[in-house]
């Protein structure tokens, strides 16, 4: 009797599976580096602690089955069999409760916690009970499972299937841009689950079946593949996405990964000449690692370099914003207090000149007249002040309307024609007597950008005409103003509605020009759904302004 359980216990030590070093001890290492190293790196994150806390029950996991494998001594089996169970599922809802951290980014609910802990503590409950293992198995050197296995399957089962389903509806409804990386996690953990507790329940399914063969657990084997996937696709992940702002963990942990696989065939190999092979595979191996991981390191510190340099300029723009609005808000202020007083000395030199304070010598007649017009461009030059200040802070008021352009055109065009009479430019008006476009716009901006086109085209042309025209097409009504003037370099027509831009000859033509006027025409007109375009064959040849805006049908 005695005789035969040492044959017996020698035969279970013989049957020892030739995969079990090799797909146990890598897998175990490869899940240590990677969970701890996360969690050094992490150490007051949630998610990396759960990631530590999977590679620890793994590899509680697999020491458990090692031993259960290979010693002879019954009580020790009996032992690490009763908890390998729980071992099993601790690895199940952690890497359930992982995921939920990975992609929420936060805590999962109360209740959900409660849940899957009473669950546990059940079955923590039930191992050291005979409906966990009745017994000892001298024949195949297995410990005999009782009904607590069916729990078992239900609680693997039941935490598969909430994984399975929650990371489906992730990807589901996750937007586009973020969508890669889910499924990228989603298909590392599920081969990882689906093949570690997938053999498990395969193999426990034989034994129930045929208890007495000894190849029920070597699917086992080949399930353990799953762990180093998972790790590499949480590599690939810290690296692609820097998931847990780690930067170099990606390459090491894959690098680490493939010399702990290649070293770990010196376990099970048994020639000379593959040792010679395989030390010099991972010598090989090992200088590209570190060749590797030096290149890594170089393109992350290129990236952060141009990352501190994008933040370094996005807060420089942030300054420059407030400082643009901090301007913007002083030249309202600024403009508004000077408008007051030069309305004033502009109503007084009005008075001085009509004779309310008495009959004016002409030489000071003269003078009063000239402080007048130089108080009206001053207050011209006050409202284009305001009128940017209020596009900028997009606090400009479009009262709209629908009006006949035509209609417009001609009574701008007859209160400016004295202007254009005074400097010495004849005018012709080009409007079909039945001509009508109507419009729905603000149209005292529209007159006052119509203004400030003629008033333009008046500055620049010393000499010749000017000419109004009014037209439709394609839906859009076209009020041209041409002129007879200095004309405009093809080079510099696109510095034309630039705020304080003129062309490279206009003071020449125009001293007292501020290069506003045409700007804020343009931006007003824009605002109403419109545009202003110019042409010019050239220097002294003229050019021509053209205000479209959308026809009202």
């Amino acid at each position: 009797m005695e005789y035969n359980l040492i044959t017996n216990i020698e035969n279970c030590y013989f049957n020892i599976p030739q995969l079990l070093y090799y797909s146990h001890i890598p897998t175990l290492v490869i899940a240590l580096l990677l969970g701890f190293y996360v969690f050094f790196k992490n150490r007051n994150s949630t998610t990396s602690k759960s990631l530590a806390l999977i590679s620890v029950f793994f590899c509680l996991w697999s020491i458990s089955d090692i031993i259960i494998w290979i010693s002879p001594d019954s009580s020790k089996v009996m032992f690490f069999w009763s908890i390998v169970n729980l071992l099993e599922i601790a690895v199940s809802m952690t890497t359930l409760y992982f995921a939920y951290l990975f992609i929420e980014k936060k805590d999962p609910p109360f209740w959900t916690k409660s849940l899957f802990g009473l669950i546990l503590m059940i079955f923590i409950s039930l191992i050291p009970t005979k409906i966990n293992l009745l017994g000892f198995n001298i024949d195949n050197c297995e410990a005999t499972q009782g009904k607590l296995i069916i729990f078992f399957y239900a609680i693997e089962i039941f935490t598969f299937l909430c994984l399975l389903y929650y990371l489906i509806r992730k990807i589901i409804t996750t937007p586009r841009e973020k969508k890669k990386e889910i499924i990228y996690f989603s298909i590392g953990t599920f081969l990882f689950i689906s093949s570690f507790s997938g053999a498990n329940i395969v193999g426990s399914i034989l034994a129930l079946i045929n208890p007495d063969s000894p190849d029920n657990w070597l699917i086992l084997q080949y399930g353990l593949i799953g762990m180093p996937v998972f790790m590499a696709f949480l590599a690939y992940l810290i690296v692609k996405y820097k998931t847990f702002n780690i930067k170099l963990v990606g390459a090491q942990a894959l690098i680490i990964a493939m010399v702990a696989l290649v070293g770990a065939q010196f376990f099970f190999i048994q020639t000379n000449t593959n040792r010679i092979l395989t030390a010099i595979t991972l010598i090989i191996l090992g200088i590209i690692g570190i060749n590797l991981i030096r290149s890594v390191k170089k393109e992350v510190a290129q990236r952060e370099k141009i990352e501190r340099l994008a933040e370094e300029l996005a807060t420089a723009n942030e300054k420059l914003k407030e400082l643009d609005q901090l301007k913007s808000e002083f030249l309202s202020l600024a403009t508004h207090q000077i408008r007051a007083p030069l309305t004033a000395i502009k109503g007084y030199s009005s008075m001085l000149v009509e004779g309310d304070f008495g009959v004016l010598p002409e030489k000071a007649k003269g003078s009063v007249q000239t402080i007048m017009k130089s108080c009206q461009n001053l207050i011209d030059i006050v409202e284009n002040f305001l009128n940017i200040s209020r596009i900028e802070q997009g606090r400009m008021i479009y009262d709209k309307t629908v009006f006949d352009v035509a209609e417009l055109v001609k009574e701008e065009v007859n209160e400016i024609k004295p202007n254009i009479q005074n400097s010495g430019l004849t005018l012709e008006i080009n409007i079909a007597d039945n001509f009508s476009a109507k419009v729905n716009a603000d149209r005292n901006k529209i007159k006052q950008v119509i203004g400030n086109v003629i008033d333009n085209a008046i500055k620049y042309t010393p000499k010749g005409s000017i000419s109004v025209s009014v037209s439709t097409n394609g839906g859009k009504v076209k009020i041209a103003i041409k002129d007879s003037g200095v004309g405009i370099n093809p080079a510099e027509v696109g510095k034309l509605f630039a705020k304080f831009s003129r062309t490279k000859d206009a003071h020449k033509t125009n001293v007292r020009g501020t290069g506003l006027g045409l700007y804020i025409a343009q931006k007003m007109t824009q605002a109403q759904g419109g545009d202003i375009k110019v042409s010019s064959e050239g220097l002294g040849k003229g050019s021509t302004f053209t205000i479209e805006l959308p026809v009202v049908k």
